[in-house]
């Protein structure tokens, strides 16, 4: 069965998370996606968290169903044959800093001259214009300038961040989206290619709700509430008797009715003055005060039963192995069985979005470094002599 994006050309020129990424979903999804790595020592998440080997799982992951091709850029030899395979794609997607490619011959004027049709997604810190193009950023520089650090943590403590490098990964996403608009584009519209620009800082500042127009009306600064979520009550984490922290959200109004039956407190749930969330909220304190108060009277497996019973939303906060003995991860294919190349099995997540008539899927895990480079040159009509070549030189 095809997957949607087959017959999808995309050249990967980024390293770690945030362009890796987005080319990580297109290549799920069917694209034929080749990442140009240098040859001394490729990517460097190929090194990066817990290693089987000499490569990283992390990496078995972000380049799964990807080609491998090294190329030396600064190599006269090295940088034509990019060009070479940019011609043939259809996206390019590039996290550089803002300059590093034009500099190599492989910017946007270059690229899209031998291909008009081209797709460019271009990912950096803080965009390709502005006084701040120059500068260096990594996803947590996004997230603190982008809003999200200032609202995420206890108001009696410094920001914190997430576990993960969710600034990149959201950067990505919007990456993905951006090529595929940009190819719908192409597609009505005469075939012209045209450029995607996303700026890890923006990507994060999208997703901050109303801030903005909360602030230009009120004057209104979302501050850090810890585990609350500020003016929509009671949505919070909670501490069962047995140490389990449990999340609740009861903050629809049919849902905080149940919640509060369910917890024995029936004269809560018929005040007129909590029947919407405006009024919960004046009544925050006092409402976690009576959650906080039944769920640490209780275990975690009652808490559970008790609030699925009334269909009130709840769920234990969830490391990694509480995921591998869940039944709902099981069931949707969440923990996908692979195999290593020296035979190891191992669990990798499995593929999101599901879609039900061209689903994603893994054809193979991320390569040895420069695995597919001598098949690429070859179908670019290179002969073996000069490939050999340009190996001895160092182009590639």
């Amino acid at each position: 069965m095809n997957k949607p994006l087959a017959g999808v050309k995309v050249l990967e020129l980024g390293t770690l998370i945030a362009g890796p990424f987005c080319t990580r979903i297109l290549a799920e999804f069917g694209a034929e996606v080749i990442k140009i790595e240098s040859p001394d020592g490729g990517d460097p998440l190929r090194k990066w968290r817990k290693m089987h080997g000499e490569t990283s799982l992390w990496w078995a992951v972000q380049a799964r169903n990807k080609k491998s091709f090294t190329a030396n850029l600064k190599h006269p030899e090295g940088a034509e044959a990019v060009r070479q395979l940019a011609a043939q794609a259809d996206i390019v997607v590039e996290n550089f800093r803002p300059g590093v490619l034009e500099k190599l011959g492989l910017g946007w004027e270059a690229l899209s001259a031998l291909n008009p049709g081209l797709v460019m997604v271009r990912l950096s810190g803080f965009g390709q214009t502005g006084p701040y193009k120059d500068r260096p950023g990594f996803g947590a520089i996004g997230e603190s300038m982008g809003g999200l650090r200032y609202v995420t943590g206890f108001a009696d403590r410094p920001p914190v961040r997430t576990g993960i490098s969710i600034g990149d990964s959201i950067a990505a996403l919007w990456a993905a989206v951006g090529a595929l608009m940009a190819l719908r584009h192409r597609e009505v519209n005469g075939g012209k290619g045209q450029v995607v620009d996303v700026a890890l800082y923006e990507a994060v500042f999208a997703m901050m709700e109303s801030m903005v127009p909360e602030f230009d009306m009120f004057g209104f600064m979302r501050e850090r509430t810890g585990n609350i979520m500020p003016g929509i009550t009671p949505s919070n984490t909670h501490t069962t008797r047995d140490g389990r922290h449990i999340i609740v959200g009861g903050n629809g109004d049919a849902i905080f009715q149940r919640l509060m039956r369910a917890i024995g407190r029936p004269d809560l749930a018929a005040a007129p003055d909590l029947k919407d969330n405006a009024g919960r909220d004046l009544r925050a304190a006092e409402l976690y005060a009576a959650i906080d108060a039944w769920v640490g009277a209780h275990d975690a497996e009652q808490v559970l039963a008790v609030l699925e019973q009334a269909e009130v939303p709840v769920s234990p906060v969830y490391s990694v192995a509480d995921m591998f003995k869940d039944a709902q991860f099981a069931a949707r294919g969440m923990l996908e069985q692979v195999e290593l190349p020296d035979g190891q099995a191992l669990r990798i997540p499995g593929i999101v979005p599901r879609l039900t008539e061209t689903p994603g899927g893994t054809e193979w895990l991320g390569p040895a470094l420069g695995a597919h480079t001598d098949e690429l040159l070859a179908a670019l009509g290179y002969d073996s002599a000069r490939i050999t070549q340009m190996h001895t030189e160092g182009a590639i």
